[in-house]
């Protein structure tokens, strides 16, 4: 780890004084696709930051490659935690997002994603799953898909600022789950949804 990530995660842990519950989940380090609610900017980072050293070295937050090239902060910090940038403008039929990134992950990585795509406000219902989660489970059914849910942190970095703001948040990563043989698309979206509301109330 760099001095710039070790710094990162400082800054994480004291911008949003962030608490991390394991509920029915263990902090190894096999292969796994961390999937959460997104309602800020920070997300990635506090999650990656949350982690145990030993899984933040091998895991790589998928980020969107027009917002964290921008200026020079950002792209020296994507570089600092490993993100995994992924073009949404110029995405080619042949080299699909989801194959980049199992392509990336080789037998090494895991990831964090963000399956609603954008930001929700936080005080609102998340928004539906897009279907990559369930197409990474279709092509690696090996992964351990694991929900999280990221409470307050669009407080700390609400939309339109730029200056974060100290407050505390709480981080709940729950019981992995796995794509069922045969089960639809739809079925599959919702259950991974419903997954991460549920640790909401835990």
């Amino acid at each position: 780890m760099t001095v710039t990530s070790q710094f990162i995660v400082i800054l994480a842990k004291l911008f949003s004084g962030f608490t991390v519950r394991w509920v029915d989940c263990q902090p190894e380090t096999c292969q796994r696709i961390y999937f959460a609610n997104h309602t800020s900017h920070l997300d990635a980072v506090v999650l990656w930051s949350a982690l145990p050293r030993a899984l933040r070295n091998i895991t790589r937050p998928v980020a969107a490659k027009d917002y964290w090239t921008k200026g020079w902060l950002k792209p020296h910090m994507a570089k600092s935690f490993n993100a995994l940038l992924i073009d949404r403008k110029e995405i080619k039929v042949h080299r699909s997002p989801i194959d980049i990134m199992l392509e990336q992950m080789g037998d090494v990585y895991s990831l964090i994603v963000f399956p609603e795509g954008g930001r929700s406000s936080g005080e609102e219902e998340m928004g539906k799953f897009k279907s990559g989660l369930y197409y990474m489970g279709k092509k690696r059914p090996d992964l351990e898909l694991v929900p999280v849910y990221i409470d307050n942190v669009n407080r700390i970095l609400p939309r339109g600022e730029i200056l974060p703001v100290p407050l505390l948040s709480c981080i709940t990563i729950g019981a992995p789950i796995f794509l069922e043989a045969g089960e639809p698309k739809k079925d599959f979206l919702e259950r991974a949804r419903n997954a991460v509301r549920a640790l909401k109330e835990v």
